[in-house]
């Protein structure tokens, strides 16, 4: 297979990442009930932190439900979107810096480091929604988060995300129509 046909193979066979983009919207919805706890701020992005576990079983049952296998080896992309994702942890260190420097601000800029470590997927999965929402979402997050509590930065969090996933669907079925 040549490099396109590779890009078209693994957005098919992980269907451009829906499962996982599903399960950040369970994730949201978790740390929006943290930041509606009458907890001290540090308490709060401690829990924060701590919403993001369940991410890979959430992503493996949303799999399994749309017959995906977010652990398929066939196609050799497959490495380089794992590598996107790690690439994502790496970010995570300014999140864990600002916990510290800039409580308040940690859930925003948590939002903004999500949105941003989409852009690589745009690529992968050939995807206008992954470039689109990979600017918006960090965007709209530095300004609800400057003028907002974290709380709307995790409203506003969760719509974009249904709305990604929506977007990712329709993506989706062009592209199996294609096929």
């Amino acid at each position: 297979m040549n490099l396109d046909e590779l890009r078209n193979d693994i957005a098919r066979k992980q269907k451009k990442g829906l499962p996982f983009i599903c399960a950040s919207v369970t994730i949201w919805f978790l740390i929006l009930m943290v930041t509606l706890l009458r907890l001290p701020v540090w308490q709060q992005n401690l829990f924060v932190f701590c919403c993001s576990c369940p991410l890979m079983p959430l992503a493996w049952g949303i799999g399994k439900i749309l017959r995906v296998d977010i652990f398929d080896k066939s196609n050799e992309l497959g490495n380089l979107g794992f590598l996107f994702t790690l690439n994502q942890l790496l970010y995570l260190l300014i999140v864990m810096w600002v916990f510290g420097a800039v409580p308040d601000k940690m859930v925003m800029i948590y939002a903004m480091v999500f949105g941003a470590h989409l852009l690589p997927y745009s690529w992968l999965y050939k995807s206008i929604n992954y470039r689109i929402f990979a600017i918006v979402i960090p965007i709209l997050s530095l300004v609800l988060g400057c003028l907002y509590s974290a709380t709307a930065v995790a409203i506003a969090m969760i719509i974009t995300e249904i709305l990604f996933a929506v977007l990712l669907f329709a993506e989706l079925r062009k592209l199996q129509q294609r096929a």
